[in-house]
């Protein structure tokens, strides 16, 4: 079982744990999945905008748009979803179950100035699987608190590579980006952090 580095707020940190090699051969594998499901600006029910790109992989996509936050099984623009690269599902495999694979693969890219306010992942049927989420590119302040809006935050520098696990009582906490620190790494090209999370819809 390998342990995690850190944990911050019950959330499991694995610093480090793809090194340079696996992380430029996860991004090739992305431009394919972006090339099937191309990205797209998501806007909250409000109709406002959202800072960050997004797209998925898997049975199942997360969107947002006027009509809320929901899962479904087509792109906004028609195309089905492309599935979740083998080298995804095979380090969900090493740090959450080799036998319940995920349904959805989210892919967000932040972009210089992008962010993701404080927010809980709740549109999942079932809490009782963790949420993984993997760090690639440039690195993101990530700021998490509790189960409430209101409660206590703490903040931690995400590299490329990082991977972190939040289940159990921390599957349900708020959680955000504030910033990027743009151009910190060198291996997206034109810059910018690629966020996944993979999940169990239910």
């Amino acid at each position: 079982m390998i342990q995690p580095t850190m944990t911050l707020r019950g959330i499991d940190i694995f610093q480090g744990l793809l090194d340079a090699q696996e992380q430029r051969a996860l991004v090739d594998e992305l431009r394919d999945v972006i090339r099937a499901a191309p990205l797209f600006h998501p806007v909250t029910a409000r109709g406002k905008a959202m800072s960050v790109r997004m797209t998925s992989a898997g049975r199942l996509g997360w969107v947002s748009d006027r009509n809320g936050y929901r899962y479904q099984e087509r792109h906004p623009d028609g195309m089905a979803w492309p599935e979740i690269p083998s080298s995804v599902i095979g380090l969900w495999q090493r740090l959450v179950s080799e036998t319940r694979l995920p349904d959805c693969c989210l892919i967000n890219f932040y972009g210089e100035g992008a962010r993701m306010g404080l927010h809980q992942d709740r549109d999942e049927v079932d809490f009782t699987w963790p949420v993984l989420s993997l760090s690639l590119g440039d690195e993101g302040l990530f700021r998490v608190g509790g189960a409430d809006r209101s409660d206590e935050t703490s903040s931690v520098w995400l590299k490329s590579g990082d991977v972190l696990r939040m289940g159990g009582p921390a599957r349900l906490a708020f959680h955000g980006v504030d910033r990027i620190r743009f151009g910190s790494s060198r291996l997206l090209p034109r810059g910018g952090r690629i966020n996944l999370t993979m999940r169990v819809v239910g």
